[in-house]
């Protein structure tokens, strides 16, 4: 039998170990509460670990395996991000406001029981999931297991602290401005935000926010992303086949309210270096510059707004901090017309880039370096540290508020260790031919 730590990092290896019975569910959890034991009090990346709790849901895994069921996620453990209600917990949002026990699981959360997966863990995540960053008055400080002196990014810094450091295979994340990619780009994972409205629990800060999920390679995320989200195509089958040939955009054009921070020598070497890849397989690769109108720059009023809302949902909205507070101000302009236009102007621009650059794929940056040190933004204000993030951050978010898909794909790392990415970015419902070409980069590139 092959040790069950050997398995426990890759989700489809895990699949076919459980599928051939040389190991079991029980013993894949007790090993993932056994790394998550040993990783966590480095990085800390969760808010809970539901040992006795996943141990019964491995055991029923078990149980259903003996009865004859199957599935490529029966018996696979889970670290859920905690902004995910799962019934009898609290969904904290990394606040000191949010003490609402959960009623009921959220819909992904029910759809990845009913698929047998094992909850073993919430993970961290800044307060409301404001941040690029993972660090809360109520949870501290999450770090990076590249270099602990760095940030694992955020909103989804938790997840992705946790697979990165191997204590689970895959955790699930959700992206309203870059929150998947940032953290995949900080610790050298696959972050793939799929066409919105194609996952269950989506939707937050006005159609901005959708869920996804985090894993060390492509091939798990097409997994995770298959099960639970409806697509045109299957994903799995696209993350293992090259696509027909591509016109590929690349672009160093950013988008910030001020002024984007230089590009990092670095990360413009790591995003060359994929083009001349895609060359190489076969693609057309042209320089494009993306035009960042009053359309694409609408997504200030969803993003501010969201939080706004957010805020004034918890169930004490007086034990925010400080500078959670402040940002919710800015958000207070935007009435329901404004929010609808916004969203309007989100979906036509969405529609139509990619047509008008003449590329079926842009490839850019997904943000303008490695990943910075923990507490690089403590002690700034509200507006200093939203304009200070979209500075070093100018290139995720304006696809949310397009709803495409895109992904951070990891691409090595520079000389300290820290991980290197780029974003490959489709047509709204291509998730499909994206996948297939995230594939064919990890094959070149690995």
């Amino acid at each position: 039998m092959e040790p069950v730590d050997a398995v426990a990092a890759r989700p489809t290896r895990q699949s076919e170990q459980l599928a051939a019975g040389t190991v079991t569910a029980r013993e894949l959890t007790l090993a993932v509460l056994a790394a998550i034991e040993r990783e966590n009090p480095a990085i800390n990346a969760t808010v809970a670990v539901f040992a006795e709790e996943a141990l019964a849901a491995a055991d029923d895994a078990d149980r259903r395996r003996a009865a004859g069921e199957s599935g490529p996620l029966l018996g696979i453990p889970v670290a859920v991000k905690d902004d995910l209600d799962i019934a009898g917990k609290v969904t904290g949002l990394g606040s000191r406001g949010a003490t609402r026990v959960a009623d009921r699981d959220t819909d992904l959360v029910a759809a990845m029981r009913a698929a047998g997966m094992v909850i073993v863990a919430k993970a961290t995540l800044p307060e409301l999931a404001i941040f690029g960053f993972t660090e809360s008055d109520h949870t501290g400080v999450t770090r990076n297991p590249s270099d602990l002196a760095h940030t694992p990014g955020g909103s989804s810094g938790g997840s992705a602290a946790l697979v990165a450091a191997g204590a689970v295979g895959i955790a699930t994340a959700s992206d309203g401005a870059g929150s998947i990619r940032i953290p995949a780009a900080c610790c050298g994972l696959v972050g793939f935000k799929p066409t919105h409205g194609t996952m269950p629990s989506s939707g937050g800060w006005h159609g901005l926010s959708t869920q996804g999920g985090l894993a060390r390679r492509v091939a798990d995320s097409a997994l995770f992303l298959d099960t639970f989200g409806t697509f045109p195509a299957s994903l799995v089958e696209a993350a293992a086949t090259d696509p027909a040939p591509l016109r590929i955009g690349i672009s160093f054009s950013a988008s910030a309210a001020t002024k984007a921070l230089p590009l990092d020598p670095r990360v413009r070497a790591a995003v060359e270096a994929a083009a001349a890849a895609f060359r190489i397989a076969g693609h057309t690769v042209t320089e494009v510059d993306i035009p960042y109108g009053i359309a694409a720059k609408a997504l200030t009023v969803r993003y501010l707004a969201g939080i706004r809302d957010d805020a004034a949902g918890v169930a004490d909205p007086s034990r925010l901090e400080r500078r959670t507070r402040a940002i919710a101000r800015l958000g207070r302009p935007f009435g329901r017309r404004t929010v609808a236009w916004a969203r309007r102007k989100g979906r036509e621009w969405g529609d139509q880039v990619h047509d008008s650059l003449g590329v079926d794929v842009l490839l850019t940056p997904v943000m303008s370096g490695p990943a910075p040190e923990v507490e690089h933004w403590k002690g700034k204000g509200g507006l200093a540290t939203v304009l200070s993030m979209n500075a070093f951050y100018p290139y995720t978010a304006q696809w949310n508020h397009a709803g495409v898909p895109a992904v951070s794909m990891p691409v090595g790392a520079d000389r300290p260790g820290l991980p290197l990415a780029v974003q490959l970015i489709a047509r709204r419902g291509d998730d499909a031919r994206l996948m297939s070409l995230a594939g064919q980069l990890e094959r070149a590139t690995s």
